[in-house]
């Protein structure tokens, strides 16, 4: 027999998944994980009372699988034709979301889309960036008196080459230092000891970091902080926080002055407002979320709101891990 021919024929071990030499990808760690950390019947129980019925028709996917499907998605960075064409091309996909290609196909993208708009109109992302806090707390983590505000911008496509032949027009462009960018900002509110997110929103990227600095106040905060970008807003914080502290960083210099001390007291304040940066790693570089995938800024929103849950998840999921050891021994 040619070795061409040979070298194509599948062994019995491949065909049946007991390879000799296979391991745990870290793709296949990190779906076990989230597959125990996840509050699955509790965000189930939340969209239920938006979801199909099963009537005369085609019955609906059940809510569970669809909702894996939307937050691999999310983990992943995938279009709805992408996320329907992993689900073929993984093993470890399908065996997250419970999908058998002997018994049935997977859902397609226009039934992935649905359930994607599904979400957005009913605004069930913010509903469960609050599930999802509730969950830590009750496990022990929950939000503290100390809050970092910051925002990052995500960029949007800029070409007019499209039906529209026009850019977004609820994206905007923004002037950081000597460079222009298009896109929208995504404002959070994280806590200073866990991480945690606990408020989100986002906005066209043209609107000032701190024109929504009261939303992203849960309004027990004893200390408050953020870059120059929020310094002056005292009264805002204020307003927001009765008992908070203002400790956002001072300009510390002019074109002709420097101030040492002010800018010592920026120095030391960063050690507690950087870990904010953290939890943007995770979101831009770890997600795959540093460019929107959608056009308009409400389907963005929901996005980032959802994907905010799921990083407060991947951020406690250490916790959450040894919490669900302990009640299983």
């Amino acid at each position: 027999m040619d070795v061409g021919v040979r070298m194509k024929q599948q062994t019995l071990a491949l065909a049946a998944g007991f390879e000799r030499f296979g391991r745990q990808t870290r793709r296949s760690e990190f779906l076990s994980q989230m597959d125990v950390v996840v509050p699955w019947s509790e965000l189930v129980a939340l969209i239920e009372p938006h979801y199909p019925k099963a009537g005369n028709g085609r019955p609906p996917v059940g809510l569970e699988r669809m909702l894996r499907i939307y937050f691999l998605q999310q983990w992943f960075n995938l279009s709805d034709p992408a996320v329907e064409d992993a689900l073929y091309d993984s093993l470890t996909m399908r065996s997250f979301v419970g999908i058998d290609l002997g018994r049935e196909p997977a859902p397609d993208e226009t039934t992935v889309c649905k359930f994607r708009h599904l979400l957005e109109r009913h605004g069930l992302g913010r509903k469960m960036l609050a599930v999802v806090n509730g969950h830590l707390e009750r496990h022990g983590l929950k939000i503290g008196t100390g809050t970092i505000v910051d925002a990052t911008i995500l960029h949007a496509p800029s070409s007019t080459r499209n039906k529209q032949e026009q850019r977004d027009p609820e994206m905007h462009q923004v002037k950081k230092g000597n460079q222009w960018y298009f896109g929208m900002k995504a404002h959070v509110g994280v806590d200073a000891d866990t991480k945690l997110i606990h408020s989100a929103e986002a906005t066209a990227a043209n609107v000032a970091d701190n024109r929504v600095l009261a939303d992203l106040l849960h309004g027990e905060e004893t200390e408050v902080w953020g870059d120059q970008a929020y310094q002056g807003k005292t009264e805002v914080i204020v307003a927001r926080a009765p008992q908070a502290v203002d400790r956002t960083h001072r300009q510390y210099r002019t074109k002709l002055v420097c101030y040492p001390a002010i800018r010592e007291e920026n120095r030391v304040k960063s050690k507690t407002r950087s870990r904010v940066e953290h939890v943007f790693a995770l979101i831009k570089l770890k997600f795959g979320f540093a460019k929107v995938r959608y056009r308009g800024l409400e389907k963005n929103r929901n996005r980032l709101l959802s994907l905010c849950a799921l990083t407060n998840l991947l951020t406690a999921r250490h916790h959450l891990m040894a919490v669900a050891g302990q009640s299983c021994a």
